[in-house]
């Protein structure tokens, strides 16, 4: 079993401390959340929050997680940086794939890719990408971004994205883990066709486990059963060193452990944050 830390939407100053720290700690991944805009009116509901409300996303900072890696990266030595989840279909894919290959080769091959949707249609508008091809877009995107990671010549022809052979340099001894991020059949489905795990958030054990085995019938039906799939999961009803060692025996490789609520207002000071990344390291990961 793996321990996660995420923090996002915190004072920018925090980062590389809190990095050192769960390091310290045990933590094996720090994981970092991924906005670009923030629009003045918005169209929908925000998915994360029980009331659908954004607000409180309003003014919070939300720095570039691929710059933000690269400087924690630069503090530390051991612990793996992971996006948590960077909205890809906004996004162009070969200079995704550029970022995802330096940023794996500059820390030392730590890097850890999360990838899902944007739950914001004003992303794709700001940024000029469609919104209602997102999905079908993601699929080439990864397939490209995984095609280019190995330094050959890749070229490719799909319905949205077309290109003559090109390779890119520098790209990492081994592509890094793409782990999906997603809460709808189609994702869990393009998960099992396409990624390497599946980051699972707000679900109790019960519902992991149930997610897990549809996870893995889909994987059979790929074709891809007993190919390496990781599982990434934050779950609201852990307790103790028992359910860490419910959800190993469920196969979880990956557990997010936090001291709050990203979704809220943060009103923690750096010290308190360090304080409990170190009660975390001292009671749970050196004790599992």
């Amino acid at each position: 079993m793996r321990f996660c830390f995420a923090e996002s939407m915190c004072d920018p100053s925090q980062y590389l401390p809190l990095a050192k720290a769960a390091e310290e700690a045990g933590f094996d991944i720090f994981s970092l959340g991924d906005s670009i805009i923030y629009p003045e009116e918005a169209v929908g509901t925000y998915p994360y929050t029980e009331d659908g409300d954004r607000s409180f996303l309003d003014g919070v900072p939300m720095p570039d997680p691929f710059q933000l890696i690269a400087a924690m990266s630069a503090v530390t030595e051991r612990i793996q940086m992971m996006t948590g989840v960077l909205k890809v279909p906004i996004r162009q894919p070969v200079l995704v794939a550029k970022q995802v290959s330096s940023l794996a080769v500059l820390t030392g091959e730590r890097f850890v890719f999360g990838v899902g949707l944007s739950p914001w249609l004003e992303d794709f508008q700001a940024c000029g990408e469609d919104w209602k091809t997102r999905g079908a877009r993601m699929s080439e995107m990864l397939e490209i971004i995984r095609g280019l990671m190995d330094g050959s010549y890749f070229e490719y022809h799909g319905e949205y994205y077309d290109f003559a052979p090109l390779k890119l340099c520098p790209v990492p001894k081994a592509p890094p883990s793409i782990i999906y991020g997603g809460h709808t059949p189609a994702a869990f489905r393009r998960a099992a066709r396409l990624a390497d795990g599946f980051t699972h958030t707000g679900l109790s054990m019960d519902e992991l486990e149930v997610r897990m085995s549809e996870l893995k019938e889909m994987l059979r039906e790929e074709g891809r059963e007993g190919v390496p799939f990781e599982t990434y999961a934050g779950v609201s009803d852990v307790q103790g060193p028992d359910d860490l060692r419910r959800l190993e025996d469920m196969g979880v490789d990956a557990v997010f452990l936090g001291y709050r609520n990203p979704y809220m207002p943060d009103t923690m000071t750096l010290q308190q944050k360090l304080d409990a990344i170190a009660h975390l390291g001292d009671e749970v990961i050196s004790r599992f």
